[in-house]
């Protein structure tokens, strides 16, 4: 891990981290500063030539050049200190170098996903410590935006076009990734993970296509299609209400009604059939909103999205 951060900043993991946090803490302090020596002044000034008695009279002030010239040069000078200092900081931080490693990221409401040269893909960031990375990204729906705050990279991801950031990982270990642009109703659990590891685990992460799921256990790799297939967007696993119906118990449920007055057992075949034709069984009190993309969801997917809606019923069994 970076260090531990400060009481103003976070711990910091990137090459470009102490050029952000020197200009951050250069304009505090300076403005620190200038704001006690202003604030002293006027309590100065309210006290030495406060009115005590009715019969006196202001003594004329004459001016001071040499104060007036040192109040426009010296703001002058913090002014273009600040906006070189910044200025080279944002091109640096806008051009990504040409050895840059080169990861898509998607986002959607409410999820994160990225892909890789070779085609794996991940909900979670995953980098090669030591090594330059560039992440070009465009969303599905609405603005988003991507921020580690650990590595001092923050940028919007829009809509119908690219937008990029690159950053170099300088330690291993796990951060924080947050969206920071508001996109709706769950834009708070739009939280994901970016996992720093050495150059030869990520070229073996990568290689292996993001960890072999042939043996995964179908309940574990149905969480997994649960964060990435964004079904997590829409179906709680507590019980609460959100656009879709929660999978808390649905499994097993018998007379679970339909909007068109039916009911039907939530059964594997019933669960199978909600997730490639969603516009065929619509439960009752929620709208038909479920998007018909799942249709390529392999056998063993499908298998593993039933089985971790079957372990969900399990535990509201316990």
């Amino acid at each position: 891990m970076g260090d531990t951060g400060s009481f103003w900043l976070p711990e910091s993991a990137s090459t470009i981290a102490s050029e952000v946090d020197g200009l951050f803490l250069f304009v505090t302090w300076v403005s620190t500063i200038l704001f006690v020596g202003v604030i002293g002044a006027m309590i100065y000034f309210a006290y030495r030539y406060r009115r005590q008695s009715p019969d006196d009279r202001p003594t004329p002030v004459h001016e001071s050049k040499l104060l007036e010239i040192s109040w426009i040069v010296v703001p002058t000078i913090l002014v273009l200190l600040v906006f070189n200092w910044g200025f080279k900081s944002f091109i640096k931080m806008n051009v990504a170098p040409p050895n840059a490693y080169e990861i898509q990221a998607e986002a959607w409401k409410w999820n994160w996903l990225f892909t890789y040269p070779n085609g794996t893909q991940s909900d979670t960031l995953y980098v090669p410590e030591g090594r330059p990375v560039k992440v070009t990204m465009s969303s599905r729906d609405v603005i988003h935006s991507f921020f580690v705050p650990a590595f001092r990279v923050k940028q919007d991801v829009l809509p119908n076009r690219y937008t990029s950031v690159w950053f170099e990982a300088t330690n291993q270990g796990t951060y924080d990734l947050f969206c920071t642009e508001y996109c709706g109703t769950n834009h708070s659990d739009m939280i994901t993970k970016t996992k720093v590891v050495s150059q030869q685990e990520f070229s073996d992460w990568v290689e292996s296509g993001g960890g072999a799921t042939d043996d995964m256990p179908l309940p574990q790799l149905g969480e997994r299609l649960y964060r990435q297939q964004g079904c997590n967007a829409c179906h709680s696993l507590d019980g609460s209400r959100m656009v879709g119906p929660t999978w808390q118990g649905l499994y097993g449920t018998e007379n679970h009604a339909m909007a068109d007055g039916s009911t039907v057992t939530a059964d594997e075949n019933y669960l199978r059939e909600a997730i490639l034709e969603p516009g065929a069984t619509i439960v009752e009190g929620y709208s038909n909103v479920m998007p018909a993309n799942y249709q390529s969801l392999s056998e063993r997917e499908l298998s593993a999205l039933i089985a971790f809606m079957k372990e969900q019923s399990d535990k509201t069994l316990e």
